[in-house]
């Protein structure tokens, strides 16, 4: 299955979405998944074998239960594949980000100049 494939699937995303913020268990991706998208325990089981069959999730035996972590090596080559067009975003990604740094910038400048009286509210 393709990368894109994989990931075109919006349960796989919010799988993937909440193994980013750190190892969960499968009880855990499985309840929050039910909750947000009402499908079954064995449809999620589904979509996790998905995820681990195509180096996006590896699993672990921790006891009873199977402890999930994201695996960046299909991360790593649909990196690899954005890389060309980059070029798109990437300029406007800078141009905001030096926008946002002006705003801290003059916000900054203006709570200092408050503090000193220099401008009435």
């Amino acid at each position: 299955m393709h990368a894109f494939d994989v990931l075109g699937d919006p349960v796989r995303r919010r799988i993937l979405e909440l193994l980013a913020d750190g190892e969960q268990s499968s009880g855990a991706v499985t309840t929050t998944i039910r909750a947000e998208f009402g499908i079954t325990q064995p449809a999620v089981s589904q979509h996790l074998k998905v995820l681990r069959d195509n180096g996006f999730a590896t699993v672990r035996p921790d006891g009873a239960r199977r402890l999930y972590a994201v695996d960046d090596t299909a991360l790593r080559q649909v990196d690899e594949w954005l890389a060309p067009f980059r070029r798109f975003w990437a300029p406007r990604l800078a141009a905001m980000a030096t926008e946002v740094a002006r705003g801290k910038r003059m916000r900054r400048l203006e709570g200092n100049h408050q503090e000193r009286g220099f401008i009435d509210d």
